[in-house]
């Protein structure tokens, strides 16, 4: 179940009350992306990101089990469209990232980008990503999640 808290020209704010319903509005927003699509996500260790990835695969349809990239640092899935999913937390900074060939996936990748851990690399992110902040919500299994929309 999701509880939109409040809509603004640049950002949206809701609550979701469940991993499956985090899940769920991650799937049905991912309908919605077009290709070249950057998505930063943002967040504690725990808070979601790959779960949230989990879901945007689904929407995606992406038939492979998704987990976190964490060793590996990108993994990509087919589906409806392409889905990239990128790990920066053992990542050093931009130049570290920059040799893993991250801008190919920033500039030219005919698909959907999810970026865990962005800000490691945030000189090199696009002003046209969306940046997607994920946090603990008002309950142990609730998540607060805020999508910033590219200006």
């Amino acid at each position: 179940m999701m509880h939109p808290v409040t809509t603004q020209r640049q950002m949206t704010e809701l609550e979701t009350t469940s991993a499956a319903a985090t899940q769920a509005f991650a799937a049905e927003w991912a309908a919605t992306l077009p290709p070249g699509t950057v998505l930063c996500l943002h967040g504690e260790l725990g808070a979601g990101k790959t779960c949230f990835v989990q879901g945007l695969a689904k929407g995606l349809g992406v038939r492979r089990p998704v987990g976190s990239p964490t060793f590996t640092l990108i993994n990509e899935y087919r589906g409806r469209l392409p889905l990239a999913h990128i790990d920066l937390y053992r990542v050093r900074g931009s130049a570290d990232a920059f040799g893993l060939g991250l801008e190919d996936y920033l500039f030219h990748f005919d698909g959907v980008v999810a970026i865990e851990w962005a800000e490691r690399a945030a000189d090199l992110l696009p002003e046209t990503c969306w940046h997607v902040r994920i946090s603990a919500g008002t309950a142990p299994d609730h998540r607060r999640i805020v999508l910033e929309r590219p200006a």
